[in-house]
């Protein structure tokens, strides 16, 4: 398989004040496509930074980050945007969707700003992720009429609107009751798995870290353990 994310001795550090906060302290690891892999920690471990890394959100302080065989600390701002908008997606613990715009308008946004298919086009793949996150009758509905669960399917589904690289997910069970995290969990786990889309993970939640074949624990902004599951190991 081919390795779509490497990072090689990344470091950041920054200033709190006037105290020198070391985030990542010299973390290297590969990600081939169609991973299903969660970066775990607690708190303060260095984990969000590391998406925010990958999703070209951040810049390291050192060391190198390459996307798809691009080192994105050479791209312009103009790629990072472009980057960003098509080949790396985000989902998020608190949905970040647009409250005026219902389901279908939210999922379709991102193909509007892309501009790369014509209406007939863009209606048919939207219609199509609606119908994967089991979401057609409710598809005129804002965000404030959907539970936490349904604004999540939105949210997975508009991350994969624009069929990226690899979608970064951050904590994207944490505002949802268990019973709904883990449908969400084996929505995502079946679109890996069919679709082939890349999934990486910061979380601490341990049903995340069940769920996922590879999870690589960090502490203290470095690499504490890499363990790939064997097959039918992941529950």
């Amino acid at each position: 398989m081919s390795t779509i994310i490497e990072l090689g001795d990344v470091k950041k550090h920054y200033m709190l004040g006037t105290t020198k906060v070391e985030a990542l302290r010299g973390v290297s690891f590969q990600i081939t496509k169609g991973e299903f892999t969660a970066i775990a920690g607690p708190s303060g471990s260095g984990k969000s930074t590391i998406l925010n890394m990958v999703g070209c959100i951040d810049n390291p302080t050192s060391g190198r980050v390459i996307i798809g065989g691009d080192d994105v600390s050479a791209l312009s701002d103009k790629r990072l945007t472009k980057y960003r908008r098509s080949t790396i997606s985000f989902i998020f613990q608190s949905f970040n969707l647009i409250p005026v715009l219902n389901v279908y308008e939210n999922i379709e946004l991102p193909l509007l700003l892309e501009k790369g298919m014509n209406e007939a086009e863009r209606k048919a793949h939207v219609m199509q992720l609606i119908e994967e996150v089991g979401l057609v009758d409710r598809m005129k509905n804002k965000p404030s009429e959907l539970s936490g669960g349904q604004r999540q399917r939105v949210a997975i589904a508009r991350a994969l609107v624009t069929r990226p690289l690899v979608v970064l997910a951050d904590e994207p069970t944490a505002n949802l009751d268990s019973v709904t995290g883990a449908k969400i969990l084996e929505l995502m786990e079946d679109l890996n798995r069919r679709q082939g889309t890349t999934f990486l993970f910061s979380t601490h939640d341990h049903t995340i870290m069940d769920k996922a074949r590879r999870v690589i624990s960090i502490h203290d902004g470095m690499i504490a353990g890499d363990n790939v599951k064997s097959v039918g190991e992941a529950v």
